[in-house]
This record gives C-alpha cells, sequence and structure tokens, in this order.
C-alpha cells in the first residue's frame, strides 16, 4: 500500500471531513461548473477501477474533485508517478496537492490536455493506458464535448480507453460527437449506492476510424 494512502486513512475524523466540505462549500460557489453535489463513493470509485485495461499502469485522471479517484487508483497500485490528475477548480487543486503530492497534480481546462501533459512532464514517459473521468460531460455542448474527448484521445495509447460516469439514463456523449471522432461509448455497470446512483460508461477507439494518439517527445 502506498505510504501516503496509508497515511490518509490515519488522519483523524474532523480532517478527513475536510474534503466533503470542501468540495461542497465549491459547489456553493459554482453549482452549473461541479458535476454533482457531494463527491463521489467509494462504491463509484470501485466501479470505475474496474474497468481499467488489465496491466494499466499510466493513468490520467479528469476532474480530480477532492481525490475519491485519486486514492483509489493508488490503492489499486498505480504508482503516484504514473498518475496525472487535472483539476479546474483552484480551491480543489489545491487540497489535491496538499493529499497527493507524489502525483503530477495540474490545474487547468481538460480541454488543453496535450499541452498540460506536456508542460507537466508526464508525457516523457509515454502516452497514458486509461483515463478516469469526473467530468460532467453530459452538461456540456456538443463543442466542448469534442474539444474534450479529441485531446484525452490525443493522450491515450491506441488501445486505451476513456472510464467516464455519469448520472444521465444514456450515454454522456451526443452520438454525433462519438461519430466525428471515431469513437465507441458502452455502459459497463451502474454504482446503485452512490448518490445518486451513477452509471459507467466505457469510451474507445473504433476499430474503423481510430482517433490519432499524440506524438511523445523524443529523449
Amino acid at each position: 500500500m502506498p505510504q501516503q494512502t496509508q497515511q490518509l486513512r490515519e488522519l483523524p475524523g474532523r480532517r478527513r471531513a475536510r474534503p466533503t466540505w470542501t468540495f461542497f462549500r465549491q459547489w456553493l460557489k459554482n453549482p452549473l461548473g461541479i458535476a454533482a453535489l457531494s463527491p463521489s463513493s467509494r462504491w463509484l470509485a470501485r466501479e470505475m477501477i474496474a474497468q481499467l485495461p488489465a496491466g494499466a499502469r499510466r493513468v490520467v485522471e479528469l476532474g480530480g474533485g477532492t481525490g475519491v479517484f485519486t486514492e483509489a487508483l493508488l490503492d489499486h497500485g498505480i504508482a503516484a508517478r504514473d498518475l496525472l490528475v487535472v483539476e479546474l477548480n483552484d480551491e480543489l487543486h489545491r487540497l489535491l496537492k496538499r493529499r497527493f503530492p507524489e502525483a503530477h497534480v495540474v490545474r487547468g481546462d481538460a480541454r488543453a490536455l496535450e499541452d498540460l501533459v506536456r508542460e507537466s512532464g508526464y508525457a516523457e514517459a509515454g502516452p497514458a493506458d486509461a483515463m478516469l473521468s469526473g467530468l460532467g460531460l453530459l452538461s456540456m455542448s456538443r463543442a466542448t464535448q469534442r474539444d474534450i474527448l479529441r485531446a484525452a484521445f490525443a493522450v491515450l495509447a491506441p488501445e486505451g480507453r476513456l472510464i467516464q460516469f455519469t448520472y444521465g439514463p444514456a450515454s454522456p456523449v451526443s452520438r454525433e460527437v462519438l461519430d466525428d471522432l471515431g469513437l465507441t461509448a458502452r455502459r459497463v455497470g451502474v454504482a446503485w449506492r452512490n448518490v445518486p446512483p451513477a452509471a459507467v460508461y466505457v469510451l474507445a477507439r473504433s476499430r474503423s476510424r481510430p482517433v490519432k494518439a499524440v506524438r511523445t517527445p523524443s529523449r
């Protein structure tokens, strides 16, 4: 078990509760910019982690929030040096930096993911094997969905996948955007004990029309 995760588990109850309060405070400030009223549950994290490809080593997380998925990834065995966490909200970004100092934690817009990966140095070790997303894609315009997914698959390996949850009854990404980018979306599970219940989808490149992968810098 990673040392930093063990230390987090040993924090007193008052300090352990602070991430939830931080998340709720940010929701109050910008309810349209944060997809949920409360952080994702451990049951949803479990459903998301279960969809990682066998042997996945390098993972990117979009919308790190308070670090529920981040902690689950570390518990799963993803090394902190192989984890990149992206969070746009300034206060949540600072919280993630404090909680996970050994991971690559960056503040920025997911649409600029290629730049964030390069500038953080994460790209030097190659593309990511998988990506977990806590972004509220369902509430975004098709143009924004398209920009985020194009950037996401630009930094994923050819067989990489994006694991996304949604509170809606259907795919969080429109068929038009999927077709434009040559992607498929498949519902793989539901976290019924999450509040509200959340469906988990896996997005991957269509075999007939792959999205071009990013070129990693030469050493």
